[in-house]
């Protein structure tokens, strides 16, 4: 019979204090980083923490300190999208290396259903974390009042119309659209339309904004395909209708690359060549614009540089500083490849 050892007892400070023959206080001091200690107690006592195993009880102190010491990262998106999107991927390592630096945790907290909603506004509401980020935010998303309401220093990635003077920080998602747009006009292209999605949150409807603004008279509301989000299995159902619509397309505008990356797939499967029969462009400059054959013209989203600036808005916030009430945008260049 295996026989499953006692738990030991964690070390206290009383234990330090006792192998390093101080008091206390002393011992207090010296694990919170206070001056008046002399040299020859402090290396007692750091030799003493090494001998007894003591972890300072950082619960215990955040108490006291009225700090946790951690940041959430909210992502209002489905499971599978969390980990599947490169870019939530890459927010996510931006902000969670500044935090690094800074000594604080991040705290990830998927939204996919208003039950999520509750669970997360109750956590946040109890005090486990200084402060929040928050991706893919939508219009009328009852985070945003959550956040609101218990003042907590805050980023959102991205900016809903409703999110009034809350700090953000993103890019211009509909002058980058419609750049991207007029590159993909200028190689003669006659017949474009766009697979649109997530036109519930302020990314996707900027993006079908910049398109329109491109096309100007050009405009045709039948050949934008509009669907729910920025995946690779509604870029294949959003590209089948727009071939359905008009079979002479020869030009699209894909909001994502992982729609892009659909519908070239859908393209394949209709006997379409890309480019020469259909030019296509996606966003973000993702891994999927690399995975695609051809690859993807697209435009380069600053994953993991959102992520980095909307961590150093939320810890300037927890130092007191003042943040642009414009919000921090960042540059987004083309990126030309073969698809178009």
């Amino acid at each position: 019979m295996v026989t499953i050892p006692a738990r030991r007892k964690r070390a206290t400070i009383h234990d330090v204090a006792v192998e390093a023959g101080v008091s206390r206080g002393t011992v207090s001091r010296v694990v919170n980083n206070e001056p008046y200690v002399s040299e020859q107690a402090r290396t007692a006592i750091e030799a003493a923490i090494e001998k007894v195993g003591y972890v300072p009880n950082n619960a215990a102190r955040s108490l006291v300190m009225q700090r946790s010491q951690a940041v959430g990262f909210i992502v209002h998106e489905p499971h599978s999208l969390f980990l599947d999107d490169p870019n939530i991927g890459g927010i996510l390592l931006g902000a969670n290396t500044v935090l690094s630096r800074a000594d604080y945790q991040m705290v990830s907290l998927v939204i996919d259903s208003h039950r999520d909603t509750d669970r997360v506004a109750r956590y946040l509401s109890g005090g486990f974390v200084d402060g929040v980020i928050m991706v893919s935010a939508r219009h009328e998303d009852p985070m945003i009042r959550v956040v609101e309401k218990l003042a907590l220093p805050a980023a959102f990635v991205g900016h809903p119309p409703d999110l009034r003077q809350l700090p953000f920080v993103g890019i211009d998602n509909r002058r980058s659209a419609r750049a991207i747009t007029e590159r993909l006009i200028g190689t003669g292209r006659r017949r474009i339309g766009m697979i649109a999605a997530a036109l519930d949150r302020d990314s996707g409807a900027d993006r079908l904004a910049g398109f329109t603004d491109a096309l100007g008279s050009r405009f045709d509301p039948a050949l934008v395909a509009r669907v729910p989000l920025y995946t690779f299995s509604d870029g294949v159902e959003g590209m089948r209708a727009l071939l359905a619509v008009a079979p002479d397309i020869d030009g699209v505008f894909a909001a994502s690359d992982a729609v892009a990356a659909g519908a070239l797939e859908a393209l394949r499967d209709a006997g379409r060549s890309v480019p020469g029969d259909v030019g296509i462009v996606g966003f973000d400059d993702s891994t999927w614009a690399l995975r695609t054959q051809p690859q993807l013209s697209t435009v380069h989203q600053p994953a993991f540089g959102l992520g980095a600036a909307a961590a150093e808005c939320v810890l300037g916030q927890l130092r007191g500083e003042e943040q642009p009430a414009d919000g921090i945008l960042l540059e987004t260049p083309i990126v030309w490849r073969d698809s178009a």
